[in-house]
């Protein structure tokens, strides 16, 4: 479980795959979480990179260099978007990806700037789902399917449509149910049909309830006695240190 209270769960779209190749930032979208609540205050900005766009990276999300041609450049929307995200933990998906991108832009604005890791925490859904999942396909239409998450409306790549989307996805693989599904048959259904109820835990004003030191610690010993029973790490621990890195 993370210590932080508010995290921002960000993708980003790019130019082009490499940073380093002068490739730019063109769409930034964040989701907030406070208390693994969603807040509805996210953050949404597309960026002109003042550079060509790949026909791949096109291909993936769709942003022309026409769509961009009106929308403000990183050194007009840089410094609101890092006051926004500044002390939060930044939940991503392949981390070291959009985090190269958002420094490099920094750079570009002022050599001096902090990097992302100085101002903010950083969590890569990527790395965790690889822990938990080894062997297994961990991209996030992989994940989705894996935890029953509808993303069926996801046809091309899109920085915020992917931040909700990773947000559900990392709400269900850190053990905090997100949606409660009640299933009934229907009598006067002739295909016999189940009708399907949603309830959103993510938008109820539900308490967190925080386990003690003292109760922390007694769970560790209890799996550590576990793991000596089985002359290896339980399946417990092994979910424990995936979800603390």
């Amino acid at each position: 479980m993370s210590d932080y209270e508010r995290q921002i769960v960000l993708d980003t779209e790019t130019t082009g795959l490499e940073h380093r190749q002068g490739h730019r930032i063109i769409e930034i979208g964040c989701v907030e979480l406070i208390n693994r609540k969603l807040t509805g205050n996210n953050y949404h900005q597309y960026v002109n990179p003042d550079r060509e766009i790949d026909q791949g990276a096109m291909e993936v999300h769709g942003i022309t260099p026409e769509f961009l041609a009106d929308k403000p450049f990183f050194v007009d929307v840089g410094p609101s978007m890092m006051d926004y995200l500044r002390g939060a933990e930044l939940i991503i998906h392949n981390a070291a990806f959009d985090v190269g991108f958002l420094d490099a832009e920094l750079e570009r604005l002022d050599p001096n700037s902090p990097k992302i890791a100085d101002v903010c925490g950083v969590h890569d859904t990527l790395l965790q789902a690889r822990k938990m999942f080894p062997g297994q396909r961990n991209d996030l239409d992989s994940l989705c399917r894996r935890f029953e998450i509808n993303n069926s409306h996801r046809e091309l790549h899109g920085a915020l449509l992917d931040a909700e989307i990773l947000a559900d996805v990392y709400l269900a693989m850190t053990g905090g149910q997100s949606s409660l599904v009640l299933e009934a048959s229907s009598d006067s259904d002739a295909d016999s049909k189940s009708l399907v109820a949603r309830v959103n835990f993510a938008t109820l004003d539900l308490p967190l309830a925080q386990a003690t030191s003292e109760e922390k610690q007694s769970h560790a010993q209890w799996l550590s006695r576990l793991d000596e029973k089985v002359d290896d790490k339980c399946v417990w621990s092994r979910i424990n240190e995936s979800v603390s890195h």
